[in-house]
C-alpha cells in the first residue's frame, strides 16, 4: 500500500476532486488530502494553521505532493494579492519544513513563477490590473525582449509609479522565496522541486526569471529542481513521477498533424511537441516508437490553437482516427479550454477496448499532466491485479462532461450570462443531463444522480458531484 499526501493549489475541482478521481483506480493507494473547507478559493486563502495541523496528524507517508503557494501564501491566486512581507512568509515555510521532515519519506514541491495575464481582468489579481494590466503585460513582455535584443524598447510606460512599484515588489518577493526552495533544494529537502511557469509568453519577467532561476540550478548543479510550463496539472505529474519511477512506461507519442508540432499553444511558451515530451519526461515515461506500451495520441492543432473561451478559433480535426486499435490514451488540445466535438463523435461511435482514459481541459500543459497520469494509474494497477474499473469509469464521465458536455457546449451560455451564473447553470441542466447519458451510454456507466455547481461563482470551472 502506498501512502501519498497532498496538499492541493486551492479547492477548485481540477486541483481537489480529480485527485481523488484518478488515484481512486488503484486500490493499493491510499491517499492523504486537506479537508476542502481549509484551503483556498478565488477570494478566501487557505487555512495554513488547518492544513499543518493535517500534517501534524499524518501517520509516516511514502510521499507529499505539495503546492508550496499554499503554504506560503494561502494559494496561488493569494500568491499574487497577498500583502505579507518576505519575512513573514519565510516564517511560514520554515515552519512547515519543520513539521514536515518528520512526517514523509519523501517530498516533491512545486512552486509558481508569479504570472502576468494579458487583460485587464482583475479577477485573480490585485485591483488596478482591472485597468493597467494589459500595460503591464506589454511593458514587462517589451522590457525583456529588447534587453535580450538589444534593440530600443518602444513602449512608452504610462503606469502610475505607485502601480507599477507595488507590482515589481510582489514579484521580487515571490522571487526571492523561490531562491529560497532552491537553496533547500540544493540541501536535498525536496526530492523534486518544480518551478512552474503559468499563463506564460515567449517574453516577460516572468520569463525572465525563469530563465535566471535555470541558471542557478545549471551553475550550482542541483538536480532536483527543474523548471516546467503549466501550473495547475504539476501535482499530477509529480504523483504520475513516484508511481511510475520504477515501471518507467513507455509511450508512443502519436501526433495528430505531425507537420504542426513546433507551433506554440496558447498560454504557453513552449512549442507542443516540446510540452508533450517535458510532461512525459517529468511523470518518468519513456519515449518508445517501437516496443511501447500505450500510445499517447495528441489532437494536436494545425496552424493555431482554438480556444473555446474566447472563440477566436474553433478548430476541428478532419483526421480518421481508429482509437481501439492498440492501448491508448488521448490529449485533445486541438483548442485550449475544452474538446475538439468532431473528436469527441468519432469516439463515441467506437466501442471501448483498449481505453486508457481522455482529457481535454485547460491548457496543453493541463491535458497532458492529466491524462498522462490517469493513463500511468490504469497501467499500473492493472499489472498488480488492483484496479477498480469502476472508478475508472467514474473518472472518465467526469472528463467527458465537464471538457465536453460543459467546457465546449454549455459554458459559453453561462458565460454570456454574466453575472447570472448560477440561473444560467440550472437552465443549462437539461442539456447537460442530456449529453451525460450520451456518456453514459459510450461507458456503459450510469451514475443515480449528477449536481452542478459553480464552485468560484463564475463559468471557468464546474464541480460535477456524482451520487452512485
Amino acid at each position: 500500500m502506498k501512502k501519498i499526501a497532498v496538499i492541493p493549489i486551492d479547492n477548485r475541482p481540477i486541483c481537489y476532486d480529480l485527485i481523488k478521481d484518478i488515484l481512486a483506480m488503484d486500490k493499493n493507494i491510499q491517499l492523504f488530502l486537506p479537508k476542502l473547507s481549509s484551503l483556498g478559493g478565488l477570494i478566501k486563502n487557505s487555512n495554513v494553521d488547518e492544513i499543518f495541523d493535517f500534517i501534524e496528524e499524518l501517520d509516516e507517508i511514502d510521499y507529499l505532493i505539495v503546492s508550496l503557494d499554499t503554504i506560503a501564501y494561502g494559494g496561488l491566486v493569494s500568491s499574487r494579492r497577498c500583502s505579507d512581507s518576505f519575512d513573514e512568509i519565510k516564517n511560514r515555510i520554515e515552519k512547515f519544513k519543520k513539521i514536515i521532515q518528520k512526517k514523509a519519506k519523501k517530498i516533491l514541491a512545486f512552486s509558481s513563477i508569479m504570472r502576468i495575464s494579458n487583460n485587464n481582468i482583475n479577477e485573480e489579481e490585485k485591483e488596478y490590473w482591472a485597468q493597467w494590466g494589459k500595460r503591464i503585460f506589454d511593458w514587462s513582455f517589451y522590457l525583456h525582449k529588447t534587453e535580450l535584443e538589444k534593440s530600443y524598447n518602444c513602449v512608452h510606460n504610462i503606469i502610475p509609479k505607485d502601480i507599477l512599484e507595488d507590482y515589481l515588489n510582489t514579484r521580487k518577493r515571490n522571487f526571492e522565496i523561490n531562491k529560497l526552495y532552491l537553496s533547500w533544494a540544493q540541501e536535498g529537502f525536496f526530492d523534486t522541486l518544480i518551478f512552474s511557469k503559468d499563463d506564460c509568453a515567449q517574453y516577460g519577467l516572468n520569463v525572465k526569471e525563469a530563465n535566471e532561476l535555470a541558471q542557478i540550478i545549471k551553475t550550482k548543479e542541483i538536480k532536483n529542481a527543474k523548471i516546467k510550463t503549466g501550473a495547475d496539472e504539476i501535482p499530477l505529474a509529480l504523483i504520475a513521477r513516484v508511481l511510475n519511477a520504477q515501471a518507467k512506461i513507455k509511450i508512443n507519442p502519436i501526433f495528430l498533424e505531425e507537420n504542426s508540432i513546433d507551433l506554440i499553444s496558447k498560454y504557453e511558451d513552449v512549442s507542443i511537441k516540446n510540452c508533450v515530451l517535458g510532461q512525459l519526461e517529468l511523470a518518468n515515461c519513456l519515449i518508445d516508437i517501437e516496443n511501447y506500451d500505450l500510445n499517447l495520441i495528441i489532437n494536436n492543432f494545425k496552424n493555431e490553437q482554438g480556444d473555446l473561451v474566447l472563440g477566436d478559433i474553433i478548430n476541428s480535426t478532419d483526421k480518421e482516427i481508429n482509437f481501439m486499435q492498440k492501448p491508448c490514451f488521448i490529449a485533445d488540445v486541438n483548442n485550449a479550454n475544452g474538446a475538439d466535438k468532431k473528436l469527441i463523435r468519432q469516439l463515441f461511435n467506437q466501442k471501448l477496448n483498449n481505453f486508457y482514459g481522455y482529457c481535454g481541459y485547460n491548457t496543453s500543459a493541463n491535458t497532458l499532466g492529466c491524462v498522462i497520469l490517469s493513463a500511468i494509474v490504469k497501467y499500473l494497477s492493472l499489472k498488480n491485479n488492483s484496479y477498480n474499473d469502476f472508478a475508472f469509469k467514474k473518472l472518465q464521465f467526469v472528463r467527458f462532461l465537464d471538457d465536453w458536455a460543459y467546457q465546449a457546449i454549455s459554458r459559453k451560455y453561462i458565460r454570456e450570462s454574466a453575472p447570472e451564473f448560477k440561473k444560467a447553470l440550472d437552465e443549462k441542466t437539461a442539456e447537460l443531463n442530456e449529453n451525460a447519458q450520451i456518456i453514459s451510454e459510450f461507458l456503459n456507466y450510469y451514475p443515480k444522480e449528477v449536481k452542478y455547481s459553480l464552485p468560484w461563482d463564475r463559468s471557468f470551472e464546474i464541480r460535477i458531484e456524482i451520487i452512485d
